[in-house]
Parts: C-alpha cells; structure tokens; sequence
C-alpha cells in the first residue's frame, strides 16, 4: 500500500489550483460559472513571441539546452536586469528555470538545512511556506494588516528574526493582496536586515510590471546594494508577457547559490523546453510597446472592483498598488445565514456559500494565510468583472 513520505505529508495542496479545479468542473456539469480564481492574463502572448517559437520550432531548436538557459536568453535577462532595474549580472549569475515556482523551489533545496527558518509575510502566495517545507525548512509567518496595506514592518521583521533564520521572502506587487513596496520602506526593510547578515532575501518580481497611479517599482538590491551579495532577484515572463503556459521563470543572484540551483535542476527537471526559450529571449529583447496599455486595463478593472466590492454588505475592500488581485475583507458577513440555511463560519464558508449561491469562483483567504479575508482575481474582461461584482453584491444582500 503505497504511503506518502512524512516530508510530503506536511504539504498542503495548492488552493489556488483546487479552486479552478473545481469551477472547470461545474461549467463541465453546466453551471454559469464566472472564474475569478486563477492569477492568469486574458491577453494573448504578443505576436512577435509567437513568431520567434515557430521560427525556432522550424529551424530545429528543439534539442536539450544548457541545464539553466540558453547563453542567448541569460544574456536577455542580463540587459533587462540592468536596463530596468540598475542590477548588473553576468551570465553565470542568471538562473532560467521551467517557472517561477521551481526558481523558489529549487533555491529553497540549494540551500536550507533541517530546521533552518524562512520568514514569509502574510498573506503570501500559497506556495512558498509548502515549497519550505518540501525543502525541509520552516516557514516562519510575520502578519501584516490591512490598516498597514498589507506590507510588512521593519519592527516586526527585526523581531522575527532568529539565528535560525535563513531567507526572508519578500514579493511586490503582491499576490495575493496587489500590495507593493514603495522604495522608502523596501529601504527601511533593508536596514534591518543589513543588521543580520545569516539572512538571505529571495524577492519575487513577478508582478513588477503591474503597477498603477503614480507607484514607482524598486526591488530590494537597487535600492540596497550592500544585500546585492545575498539577494536572488527573481521575476519571469509569465505575467507582464501573458505567457503562463510557456513556463519561463528566472532570477539573478550571487554565483555559488545559482551554481547550487544549476546542480539541483541537474538531477530533476534539466533544461526548460528550448521552444519557450526562444520565444523568452524574443519577449525580453523585443517591443515592450504593449505593457504599459495592458497594465493600464488592469487598472481599470481594479478600479472597477474595488469600487462595486465596497458597495456589496459586509465586504470592505482596499485598494492595492499593483499585479491584478484584490483582496478583500469579509469581516461584515462572519456569523451571518445564507438563504440555503447555510451559516458562514469563516471565509472558506463564505466562497464556497457564494460559489454555490452564484456561480462565482474566488480563493478562500485562509489559504494565504489571514482570514477573514478572499482573493479576486481580476484577469478577466470588464463585462465578467461587473457581472461577477453584481453577483457578490446579491448574495451578501442575500445573507440574514
């Protein structure tokens, strides 16, 4: 009889995953069902990537490449590094994996021992405290708030730190919140961690491109460089470029951990696939003409959200800086009857209550880590966004 091995026992599965599991299934049996679960783009991949997949596929690039990237696509990440961020890398400081997860994943099992403590903020994105525990680490959660915008403190990092400390995981914009760091506070971040020099930072970029307003992005070694030599800058071309199922992450950092991670994708998943590569390289190199309009509908359709979300009964909703999520509070409704009888216990009762009485699909809060809360993905066209918000409004009304 097979059994799971004690370290897989630890892990939870991904929520984000079950939830548009289970909203593909009821539209399969027929429901109206409107999916605000998934983190995915509903732009298409621009026309010149695509081109340079097929032009690749057609030219018989389609053998093993080097375990971490092609030298052209790490040379691609290099001047993206430096033009856009002030960081300079040279190609054997860049890790290209078939992801944004196996980035993490595989510099959590470079580099953690037994015990050894990786601080997360919450809410986080649901797969960094189960990737530590895959690595054989502990996540350490620090909470935020949503009077503090769901950033993290100095004074609360100070005290969370411990010898045992390894990583701290900082991601802005934020998923699940869209809440971003402004370059003052990743500053004032950074002078406590200059404090502790056993604690590495790995900063998830990944949403680097989805700001809104006036909100300027900075990421934690150009506004430090005295952490350059302990900071894995990651980020990948899944977001910005509507390429999540090309599975493209990358990072740069300090050349021994990039050689450890080259090391574990040697003896896992080797190289990504060539085609996505290519099509990578093209995406880095190439016009960036239609990010900053894309961002722009995300805008908004934040806008849009926000605004009908704080008119629903019982919801109260921020208003975050960036990525395309939203993540609000269901405080109001905590204790309250739907009209099956059903009672809502806690935020989980509440989407499951709202999928069942509406059709619409979101992600339990305490899947990120802090409740009373739910995630909104808001990755989808305007006329679903007022259809889904409409809905949300009707069942918290509905609720006695």
């Amino acid at each position: 009889m097979f059994e799971q091995s004690l370290n897989l026992k630890r892990v939870k599965p991904s929520a984000t995953s079950a939830a548009a599991s289970k909203a593909r299934a009821l539209k399969a049996q027929g429901r109206d069902i409107i999916s605000l679960d998934a983190g995915e783009p509903d732009f298409d991949t621009p026309d010149n990537v695509k081109e340079a997949a097929i032009r690749a596929i057609r030219e018989g690039k389609t053998k093993y490449t080097d375990i971490d990237g092609t030298p052209e696509l790490k040379a691609a990440i290099v001047g993206k590094f430096k033009r856009e961020n002030g960081l300079t890398y040279t190609p054997a400081q860049i890790n290209v994996s078939p992801g944004g997860k196996p980035v993490i994943y595989n510099a959590m099992v470079a580099s953690l021992n037994p015990g050894d403590e990786v601080l997360i903020p919450t809410p986080y994105w649901v797969s960094y405290p189960d990737m530590v525990l895959m690595a054989g680490g502990e996540p350490r959660f620090i909470p935020t708030t949503a009077e503090g915008g769901f950033r993290l403190k100095p004074a609360d990092l100070e005290t969370a730190i411990t010898p045992r400390t390894r990583w701290l995981i900082l991601n802005s914009p934020s998923n699940p919140s869209g809440a971003a760091y402004s370059r003052a506070e990743l500053k004032a971040l950074a002078e406590v961690l200059l404090r502790h020099p056993q604690v590495w930072i790995l900063t998830d970029d990944m949403y680097e491109h989805l700001v809104f307003g006036d909100f300027q992005f900075s990421t934690i070694a150009e506004v430090e460089p005295a952490l350059y030599d302990r900071t894995l800058t990651m980020n990948g071309v899944s977001k910005a470029y509507a390429m999540t199922g090309w599975r493209i992450g990358y990072a740069g950092g300090p050349e021994p951990l990039i050689t450890a991670m080259r090391k574990v994708m040697s003896q896992s998943t080797s190289n990504p696939s060539s085609i996505s590569q290519w099509a990578a390289t093209e995406a880095l190199n190439g016009t960036q003409d239609f990010i900053k309009p894309n961002a722009k509908v995300f805008e908004q359709r934040r806008d849009l959200v926000v605004a009908m979300l704080n008119q629903a009964h019982g919801l109260k909703c921020p208003t975050p800086e960036g990525a395309f999520y939203v993540y609000p509070s269901c405080a109001g409704v905590i204790g309250k009857t739907a009209p099956g009888g059903r009672v809502i216990a806690n935020d989980q009762a509440f989407t499951e209550a709202l999928l069942e009485a509406e059709g619409v699909s979101v992600v339990f809060g305490e899947a990120f880590g802090l409740s009373p809360f739910f995630r909104i993905s808001y990755a989808t066209s305007t006329e679903l966004l007022e259809d889904a918000c409409a809905r949300i409004q009707r069942f918290c009304a509905s609720l006695r």
